[in-house]
């Protein structure tokens, strides 16, 4: 029988104890065989429940190891992971998310199938609490591409094909080798910069249907806020770090929020200004009640506010980053991943 390549399932995660041991357990029943699979996840000093819950796991189950992040950020939590991982594929999860039992079977088979450099399925944002629910359907529509609380792309659940990006990210170690590691300074956004580097060298994503996970929405408009104008700040670092964008919608919230200060600012756009904002409020409001009648009337007018607060958030976010990061560039050429030492066989591998 033909041994299966060994696997390594990343993540960085910092108190998230509510959703670390259910995205643990998902990952720990994929049905990869368990003596080619090691998950190593790094911690960036939990202040909650995340620690005990990490070492309890990691004492039932030998395939965890648990590392430390002193650096907190998740780009630097995934390179403490990816510098100790042995396999020849590397998958990144993500602590708010859960991954179907074959989840790490089906990354490895489309990278195989299509040769790209890294691979990923669609968003599938599911919540538990209405609150959660209004915003995994507002992060189903056109207009909820600025940021929802979650790190995946908005997309098409059926879309199949090459993307400028893929969620999670599951890459060959060679591709790591290649381009480097995850940029430790990127506080978020650290995702869309490793994939402009695979596509500045050549390489190419791909999304695949066949590859099933789910991502649970911020629980509050407040943190749902606070995401955004994170994932505003840190989209901006990454436009000016690679001096481009490979889309445009991430610049659209910060065009509308400056096109409707300017208007307020003159005494001609004042006439103005009322007008245009009936309109977003028209087009918001239109969209709300068509994503979100399923959720119920309630969910109206929730979806409703939900637009402006992350389009608000996410302008103001990129605002900032533009200035922040314009007169003080902190980013340095990425770290290249070594190559691993030769892989001992374990008594499993030797038995076959």
């Amino acid at each position: 029988m033909p041994t299966e390549p060994l696997v390594s399932v990343v993540m960085a995660c910092s108190d998230v104890e509510g959703t670390v041991e259910g995205c643990l357990r998902s990952v720990q029943a994929q049905d990869w065989p368990r003596d080619r699979l090691e998950i190593l996840v790094a911690d960036g000093m939990s202040m909650d429940a995340t620690r005990e819950i990490l070492a309890r796991e990691a004492a039932g189950d030998a395939r965890i190891h648990v590392l430390d992040n002193p650096a907190r950020t998740q780009a630097a939590g995934l390179n403490e992971c990816i510098r100790e991982a042995r396999g020849e594929f590397i998958v990144r999860v993500d602590a708010r998310a859960t991954y179907a039992a074959d989840f790490v079977r089906r990354c490895v088979a489309v990278i195989e199938r299509t040769g790209a450099d890294t691979v990923g399925g669609p968003l599938r944002a599911r919540g538990t609490t209405f609150f959660q629910r209004c915003v995994a359907a507002a992060l189903r529509s056109p207009l909820g591409v600025a940021g929802a609380g979650t790190s995946a792309r908005p997309r098409g659940e059926e879309t199949d094909g090459w993307v400028a990006g893929a969620w999670p990210g599951a890459f060959r170690r060679e591709v790591l080798e290649r381009v480097g590691l995850y940029d430790p300074r990127a506080a978020t956004d650290e995702d869309r910069d490793l994939d402009q580097r695979i596509a500045d060298a050549g390489g190419r994503a791909y999304q695949s249907p066949e590859i099933h996970a789910e991502t649970l929405p911020r629980e509050s408009l407040r943190a749902l806020g606070r995401d955004a104008f994170e994932r505003g700040a840190g989209r901006a670092r990454t436009l000016l770090k690679h001096k481009r964008f490979s889309a445009l919608p991430p610049v659209l919230p910060l065009l509308g929020l400056a096109g409707e200060a300017t208007l307020v600012a003159t005494s001609r756009g004042r006439r103005i200004a009322p007008w245009s904002l009936a309109a977003y409020a028209l087009a918001t409001g239109a969209e709300a009640v068509r994503i979100a009648r399923h959720e119920g009337p309630l969910a109206v007018p929730v979806v409703w506010a939900i637009f402006p607060a992350m389009h608000v958030s996410y302008a103001a976010g990129f605002a900032r980053g533009l200035v922040r990061y314009l007169f003080k560039p902190d980013w340095e050429p990425a770290e290249k991943l070594a190559r691993p030492p030769v892989e001992q066989p374990t008594h499993a591998t030797a038995a076959r």
